[in-house]
Parts: structure tokens; sequence; C-alpha cells
């Protein structure tokens, strides 16, 4: 028989024993009763910092383009029938393939009983049960150490040593994180003191990565400008350097200077001559150091190469080596592995104070430790196979494939976006992403109607053809300059796409506004 007659008395006798109350009809008995619960958290009462608060590449651009991609796919009609996104350095969203190293040997820690399948190469088992053994319970569900796992630290500390041709790694200097954002953050927590005059300044380039500005707005610092050079290929200016820290020197402290090598968003690659100038610099003014180095694989043009802040701070000797405080950061999101969900990368901290160190693994402490799968990517990242080891050539063929692709499509971008009418855009050395100048005509300026002129421009971009890039302002520009940031991410036909409805859409914004001989190049 079935049991839904028993069942049944029981749900009725529920449904009558206890008062229920619609949304309507409490509100209807919270008014009799005088007074209505007001929220706790409104924008009045929100804490302002986290107002201040700005991150342009998933800013106002990007969820215009969500709504878009959604009402095509409800049958809503576009001039065009997809939406491109070039805002955000998201490797595989792009289409990349992951390493196919790096995912046997996370699926391997992962699941370990992969570790008795012939389909996965010795290599990646004998890092897999190197990484296990390092876990607690051999599991990657455990909680590691809040430096993360020690055997992985080890293994950091040994590539910053080759990569750097014999300077020293502490491995007791290494500290993983959850993606290079994480570690910048704790160590801005660090630096950041004081209250008017005495406030701490943190030196950016402008233009600048997002995370910068919003980590000082949210932590009250102040922002202490620095502008690369657009006409110098975005180099960095000693002079500029000197005369941001004295202005800066009537209103705060100066305590941190921040360096984005090879550039976000510019794209250069900064020279050895520039680093040491930056260091003697730090080291004159006591200022603490942080190199991110997230795209330190990505350097695309034959002639350059990247230099570690470290390595270059080591070669200009031990009175400098010794002494300046030092954080480097480094990611699995970059490079030629693209791993951004995995959210694993490492500081190497240079120099700290060892009561200041003690602090900075308490706070680390407080979030536990960095996602264990995103270290073990991390691992990865760091210890690729060996020559003699039997992944070695489809790993080496895999990296080479990437960062071939993505040095083409770099050089690709600068020659395209030179051939446009008022657009004019330096060489892609290195990152992810061009950062070209625009030309908008004055009376465009004058109708943006409050708005910034490049966001105006980007949104009609993003509506005329569906592709979606962030305007400059977002990323901070000289006054009277307007640039978007865009990535070199998508396919090589994707982007030639791309790049030929950039054209024919400028083309047709300067017609709407000017003549095309008033462009300035």
């Amino acid at each position: 028989a079935s049991p839904l007659p028993l069942i049944l008395p029981f749900f009725i006798f529920s449904c009558h024993s206890f008062p229920s109350f619609s949304t309507a009809e409490a509100t209807v008995i919270l008014r009799e009763n005088g007074k209505m619960r007001e929220k706790t958290l409104t924008m009045d009462t929100l804490n302002p910092q986290v107002k201040a608060v700005e991150y342009a590449v998933r800013g106002p651009i990007v969820t215009k383009a969500g709504d878009i991609e959604r009402g095509l796919q409800q049958g809503q009609k576009h001039p065009f029938t997809e939406v491109i996104k070039a805002n955000i350095g998201d490797s595989h969203a792009m289409g990349q393939k992951p390493i196919t190293f790096l995912r046997q040997v996370v699926a391997l820690c992962s699941f370990p009983e992969l570790l008795n399948s012939p389909s996965f190469p010795e290599d990646a088992k004998q890092r897999a049960r190197r990484i296990l053994q390092g876990c607690g319970g051999q599991s990657l569900g455990s909680y590691s150490a809040s430096q993360g796992v020690d055997c992985i630290r080890q293994d950091v500390a040994v590539y910053i040593e080759q990569r750097d041709k014999g300077v020293p790694a502490d491995w007791d200097n290494i500290y993983l994180t959850t993606g290079a954002s994480d570690g910048i953050v704790s160590i801005l927590k660090m630096l950041v003191s004081g209250q008017g005059r005495s406030r701490s300044g943190v030196m950016i380039p402008i233009p600048q990565y997002p995370l910068y500005s919003a980590a000082i707005s949210e932590l009250e610092a102040v922002q202490i400008n620095y502008y690369l050079d657009e006409d110098n290929c975005w180099a960095l200016d000693i002079n500029e350097l000197h005369r941001a820290y004295q202005a800066a020197k009537e209103h705060c402290h100066p305590r941190v200077i921040c360096i984005i090598n090879p550039g976000n968003p510019t794209g250069q690659v900064q020279s050895r001559k520039c680093i040491e100038e930056v260091l003697h610099f730090a080291y004159e003014e006591n200022l603490f150091v942080m190199s991110d180095e997230v795209y330190q694989d990505n350097v695309y043009s034959p002639d350059l190469q990247f230099h570690s802040f470290k390595k270059v701070l080591y070669e200009m000797g031990p009175e400098y080596f010794n002494t300046v405080e030092l954080a480097s950061f480094h990611s699995t999101s970059k490079g030629y592995s693209g791993e951004c969900g995995f959210r694993g990368g490492y500081m190497e901290v240079l120099n700290l104070d060892l009561e200041v160190k003690a602090q900075l693994v308490k706070l680390l402490s407080v979030r536990l430790c960095p996602p264990v799968s995103g270290q073990a990517a991390m691992d990865v990242i760091v210890n690729p196979p060996l020559p003699h080891e039997p992944s070695y050539l489809q790993f080496h063929k895999e990296k080479s494939a990437v960062l071939g692709a993505l040095a083409e499509k770099a050089q690709i971008t600068e020659q395209t976006l030179n051939t446009v009418p008022g657009i004019k855009c330096n060489p892609v050395q290195g990152a992810m992403y061009a950062f070209p100048r625009i030309f908008i005509p004055p009376r465009a300026v004058e109708e943006s109607l409050g708005m910034s002129p490049d966001m105006v421009y980007c949104l009609r971009l993003l509506e005329e053809t569906g592709i979606c890039l962030v305007p400059g302002s977002g990323f901070g520009q000289r006054e009277g300059t307007y640039h978007f940031r865009m990535t070199i991410l998508p396919t090589t036909e994707k982007l030639k796409v791309l790049l030929e409805k950039l054209r024919d859409f400028h083309i047709k914004f300067l017609k709407e506004y000017a003549s095309l001989e008033e462009p300035k190049r």
C-alpha cells in the first residue's frame, strides 16, 4: 500500500499548527507595530573605502558585455553575432589549451588512484607523489602550512636560483599565495600605517594595473603616481620618480615603490639599466620595493630579455643586496600556462626584519592557506619536465607553441593598429596587452556628458561591434590623452577580425566628429 495516506495527516497537522506569513502579511504586521526594520548595510553605512575601490578590468563595460551576450542568446538583434572579450588576461577563456603535464600532475594529486594508471607518464607521477607526501594525510584536500607546502616552496627556491643564474634563494623567504594578487595585498597591508602627513604613500606606475589603486583605496594609503614615458615605449624615467617622490613628501610618507615588469597594461620590458636606477633610488630614499613579475615568461621582442629585480639587486653588490627590502611576485595565471582559475602564486621577500617576518606569517595564517591545488599547479611551473624525462618533448612543444603564438599576435596587433588613422600603438614587447593611444576629436570629448571620453568610446565600440575593451581611464593616463587596453589572447583568426572591426569603427567614429586629416599621430 502507498505510504501517502500516513503522511498526509501529519502534513495537514503541520500546516495548521504553526502560523506562517507571506512577505506582504509580514510587512503589514510590522507596519501595525509602527516600525519597519531598516537595512543594517546601506550605501550610507557602507565602508567608504569599499566605495572608493574601482576595478576597471571587470567594470561597467564588462557588465554591459554580459548583458549583450545574454541578449544574443535569447535572440535579440545586434549588428554582430558574438561578443569578443579582449578585456581581461584570461587565456583559457580565450581558447588557449592547458599544458598537458601541468594538468596531469594536478589530476594525479587530486585523484591519487590514477597513480596506478598506465595512461600517465612516470615523471608526472613522481611529482604528484612528492607533493602528496608534503600534504597532511597525503591529501590535496588538507590545509597546508600558511606559507605553503614545504617541498613546493623548496622547488620555488631552486627555480629562482636557476632563473637568476646562481643567485642564492632561501626557501624560508618563499610564501605561496592565492595568485600574485593575494601576496601584493598582504605586503601592502604590512606597509600602510600613520595618519595625515605621516600616512604611508605608495608609488605606482601610471598606467597601472587597477589592483594597486584598488588596494591603496581600501587600505586608506596615499597613491603616488609616477608616469611612464609613452614617447619612449613606456620606459621608466628615473627623473619622473624623483619628481613624484618629492611632490608626495609634502602630504604623506612615501614608503614603497611598485613596479610591473613586463608591464600591464603597457606591455613594455624594462631594461637592466632602468631596474638598477630604480633599485638605487629605493636604496637612497629608504623605500620598500614591490616587483610584480607575473609576465616574466612573456617577452616577445628578440632583442630584449627579462631581468629579475632580485638578480640585478644581487649584481649591485652586498651593500644593496643585504639591505634593500624587496618582495617579488609570480603566478600560475599568466606566462605560458594561463591557469587563472587555480589561483596559484608565490612571493619571495628579502631583507625583512625578523620580528616583522613573524608578523607576516601571522597575517597569512588568518586565511589559513592558499588553495593547495593552486600550489600544486605552481610547483609544475617552477619544476617542469627535464630534457631526459618522458614528458619533456610534449611540454616543450606546447610551451613554445603558446609563447610563439603570443609573439606573433603581439606583432600583428601593433602593426595593424598603427595603420589606423588616429591610433598610435607602442611595440608590444611583453605581457599580454596593447595600450594604444587613441585620438578622440574635441567635439566627442565635449559630448561625453561627464563620462570619461575613452569610456564613451569603448561603450560605443561594444554596442556597435561586440568588441569588449577597457578604457585607458581605468588604468590611469596623462591628462588630455586617451587609450584603451586590449588583450592579445584571442586566436589569431579572431584577433584579425577584432582588429578589422576596430579599424572600421574608429574611422567611422572620426568621420562622425572630424575629418580624417585632423588626427595627431
